[in-house]
């Protein structure tokens, strides 16, 4: 099963990568990192298409049987580079590839906002964004470790066996 994980966060070591590379590790999936910062400020221009960065970001999630998006709350709303990246791509990419979402929140306004947001924006590209999504606040996280803690982690967890679940479904019904 080909899941990629598009870490959302502009920032080298924030939350959002590290809950991202917990993922790509425990469950061995792809990772495209955002804050690498290879993708640029999307303009529509053909020449950006010719890109590696966006020529690499088109095929891995093309070829993916399903998505794990994954963004900090900016005020109320998913990061710009998460935005930024999807903008690249389309239905062409996304179309009926089921989707999970998780949202790390850094105040007390919770992250759901991002996740709605990434949630209009994933319908937009005709992705099918899982019933199931999560937030992780500060509390959730092993610093040291680069990962999550016990409980958080069988919260991701369930959202991955969840995504799994819909992946094999999609996969029945294209057979």
């Amino acid at each position: 099963m080909n899941i990629v994980i598009i870490n959302g966060s502009p920032r080298k070591k924030g939350r959002t990568g590290i809950a991202s590379r917990f993922m790509a590790r425990k469950y061995g999936f792809n990772l495209i990192d955002l804050s690498a910062g290879e993708i640029p400020l999307y303009t529509g221009e053909e020449e950006q298409f010719e890109l590696e960065s966006v020529k690499n970001l088109r095929k891995l999630v093309k070829e993916a049987d399903g998505v794990i998006l994954t963004s900090p709350e900016y005020h109320s709303a998913m990061s710009g580079a998460l935005k930024n990246a999807l903008d690249f791509l389309s239905g062409e990419y996304f179309a009926h590839k089921p989707t999970a979402l998780l949202s790390c929140a850094g105040g007390g306004k919770g992250g759901i906002n991002c996740l709605n947001n990434m949630r209009t924006v994933a319908r937009g590209v005709y992705a099918n964004a899982i019933p199931k999504q999560l937030v992780l606040d500060p509390h959730c996280f092993d610093y040291e470790n680069d990962g999550l803690l016990e409980e958080p982690a069988k919260l991701v967890d369930d959202m991955v066996n969840e995504l799994k679940m819909y992946v094999k479904i999609a996969e029945s019904i294209n057979k």
